[in-house]
């Protein structure tokens, strides 16, 4: 075995959009289960990685419902299961580059949410820390931002946009291929 499927942050609490806002990829779920179901009947590790985030009003806190992972990936016995209160899961508990340098893994296949947070931020890491990385694009998702910059004024960019500019940089600065559920199963 020498790659891992990487699944984060797919919880209950983002399909709160009063919360997170507009989001895109309606299909991120169902091709995360696709995703799932093809390592596990390729017998191949699936990390599952959990967000605990800090804030008591987060839907991502331990004691909200929305902690909790969606039912795809719920059912799935993972060959490790990783919390994190950061963006990177290289930040989380237990030590995800300690584990998988113990299972001789050196390629990762990473989707789940937030396309340009946690998935991007995991992926530019794993990239500099040496690892074969592939980003399923359509296996994540993420959520309109807008905020007030100095120098730039209100900046908005839709959920599209940032998965399509995540796409651009994590595959043109070297990090991460960038594909579709359809070329991993």
């Amino acid at each position: 075995m020498t790659r891992a499927l990487l699944v984060i942050d797919m919880q209950r609490g983002f399909d709160d959009l009063d919360f997170w806002g507009p989001t895109a990829n309606p299909d991120c779920e169902a091709n995360v289960a696709a995703l799932v179901d093809r390592w596990k009947s390729d017998d191949e590790p699936v990390v599952v990685v959990r967000h605990d985030s800090r804030s008591e009003g987060s839907p991502l806190h331990p004691s909200s419902p929305g902690n909790a992972l969606v039912d795809a990936v719920a059912v799935v016995e993972p060959a490790l299961l990783l919390t994190k209160n950061v963006n990177s899961a290289f930040y989380g508990d237990p030590d995800l580059h300690a584990w998988l340098g113990e299972h001789g893994i050196r390629e990762l296949v990473i989707c789940g949410i937030q396309t340009n947070m946690c998935v991007e931020t995991t992926a530019r890491m794993a990239g500099n820390l040496g690892y074969d990385v592939t980003v399923v694009l359509d296996a994540t998702r993420t959520f309109d931002l807008s905020a007030e910059i100095a120098g730039l004024g209100t900046v908005t960019r839709t959920a599209a946009e940032l998965m399509t500019s995540t796409a651009l940089v994590l595959q043109q600065g070297g990090f991460a291929r960038v594909v579709r559920t359809a070329d991993m199963i």
